[in-house]
């Protein structure tokens, strides 16, 4: 193997992340997971971001496979990084709650409130 060729495997690579991604985008609802299984509501996924990311991620391995040599690749990585940021917009909220929220996922059926702590019970404590 030679070394030009690891631009090549790189964005095939890539591509094939970003095909992976789309079908995801396009799936039909029904594959997904039916019962929410969380304390809280996920995010929802915006669908539309979801399928930018994935051509966004489609046009920067195009440029990789592309290599110096191919006339459009600064138009594809500039379109590239353009439809990341604007996938990456249409899920902000999805991205925000994935990235910062640190809380306790605990199973529940539906909008329950979390169970009262008992009180009168001593806390065990680990040392």
């Amino acid at each position: 193997m030679r070394l030009e060729h690891i631009p090549l495997v790189l964005g095939v690579l890539v591509c094939l992340a970003a095909a992976g991604m789309f079908y995801d985008a396009v799936s039909p609802e029904s594959g997904r997971l039916p019962r929410e299984r969380r304390r809280r509501k996920r995010a929802e996924l915006n669908r539309l971001g979801e399928g930018l990311v994935a051509l966004g991620t489609m046009c920067l391995g195009a440029a990789l496979i592309g290599r110096d040599t191919w006339r459009w690749g600064t138009i594809v990585v500039f379109a590239g990084v353009g439809l990341l940021v604007a996938g990456a917009l249409l899920n902000r909220s999805y991205l925000r709650e994935m990235l910062m929220f640190r809380g306790a996922a605990r199973r529940g059926e539906g909008d329950e409130p979390p169970p009262p702590d008992d009180e009168s019970k001593p806390r065990m404590r680990i040392r």
